[in-house]
C-alpha cells in the first residue's frame, strides 16, 4: 500500500491490497476499500461505506456522507459501491436513509465526472456516466450504460431506463424511457439513440424496430400512448429490446407523475 503520511485513516478501516491513499486524505471507521482502489489527495469517505476492487477517486470527492435529507434521524445506513468506478473532483455520493431500504447502491464501470451528485437512496447499475454537474435526487435508478449529459437535473424517484441519453441542461421530472433520446425543459423523448447504440454493438436490425415503435409510441399522432402500449403488449414477435421498452412505459404509467418508483415512497423496504 501506498499511505501519504498526511492522510488520516481510522484503525477500524479496512484497506485491501495495494491500495493508494493520496496526502491529506480521510477515511472513516466503518470503511472497506477494496484492492487495487486509488485515492488521490482530499478525499472523504466516511459512513458505512464499501468499495469495491479498482475504483478511482479524484481529489475533493465525498463519499458515504449522512444523507441531505430532511427524514434522516440518524440511522445507520450505507453506501455500497461495487468495482472499477471512477469518481472525479467534488463529486458526491451519500448514503441511504432508513426509510428508503438503508442503502445507496452503485454497481461497476461507473464514470461520476466533477461535480455530480448522488443522493441517498439511488441505484446507480453499470457502465454509467454522469457528466459534469449533473444532480439525482434521492431514490433515483440509473440503468445500465445509461448517459447523462453536464448540469441534468433529475427529480426524485425517477428512473432512467438502460441505453437512453440525457441531453445537458435538461430537467428530468418523468422516467426516461430505454434506448432512448430525451433532451429540453421540458424533457421531451426526441428519437432513439441510435448513435450510443450502434457504438454499443446493436444491430440495425435490433435500431430499426426500436425506431419503429418510436413511430408508434412517441409521436403527435399518438394521443393515446396506453391503448398503444396494450396492445403492443400483446402483440407477437417484439423484439426483446421493444418488449423492454413497452415494459417500462406500462410500468412508468403505474406510478404517480410518470415515475414508477413513486409506488415506493414512504415504503419501508425499497
Amino acid at each position: 500500500m501506498k499511505i501519504h503520511p498526511t492522510a488520516q485513516i481510522h484503525p477500524g478501516a479496512e484497506l485491501g491490497r495495494d491500495v493508494e491513499v493520496g496526502a491529506h486524505s480521510f477515511i472513516d471507521k466503518h470503511v472497506k476499500i477494496g484492492d487495487g482502489t486509488i485515492i488521490r489527495n482530499n478525499v472523504t469517505i466516511t459512513g458505512n461505506t464499501t468499495m469495491g476492487k479498482g475504483n478511482h477517486v479524484f481529489p475533493a470527492a465525498c463519499l458515504g456522507a449522512e444523507p441531505q435529507d430532511l427524514k434522516y434521524n440518524g440511522e445507520e445506513t450505507q453506501l455500497i459501491m461495487g468495482d472499477r468506478n471512477t469518481v472525479r473532483e467534488c463529486a458526491t455520493v451519500n448514503s441511504g436513509t432508513g426509510v428508503g431500504g438503508g442503502v445507496t447502491s452503485v454497481g461497476n464501470d461507473n464514470f461520476f465526472m466533477a461535480c455530480s451528485h448522488v443522493a441517498h437512496d439511488c441505484i446507480i447499475e453499470d457502465n454509467v456516466l454522469l457528466a459534469n454537474g449533473v444532480l439525482l435526487g434521492g431514490h433515483v435508478k440509473i440503468e445500465s450504460y445509461a448517459k447523462l449529459m453536464g448540469l441534468v437535473g433529475v427529480q426524485p424517484f425517477t428512473t432512467i431506463g438502460r441505453h437512453a441519453y440525457v441531453g445537458g441542461l435538461t430537467r428530468i421530472v418523468q422516467d426516461v424511457p430505454p434506448f432512448m433520446l430525451v433532451e429540453g425543459n421540458p424533457a421531451r423523448v426526441r428519437q432513439v439513440n441510435a448513435v450510443g447504440l450502434e457504438r454499443a454493438g446493436f444491430s440495425q436490425e435490433q435500431i430499426e424496430a426500436l425506431k419503429a415503435a418510436f413511430h408508434r409510441l412517441f409521436r403527435p399522432e399518438a394521443l393515446n400512448q396506453n391503448k398503444i402500449l396494450e396492445e403492443m403488449a400483446e402483440q407477437d414477435g417484439l423484439t426483446p429490446e421493444v418488449r423492454t421498452l413497452v415494459n417500462f412505459l406500462r410500468d412508468s404509467s403505474k406510478g404517480k407523475f410518470g415515475r414508477y418508483r413513486e409506488i415506493l415512497r414512504n415504503s419501508p423496504v425499497q
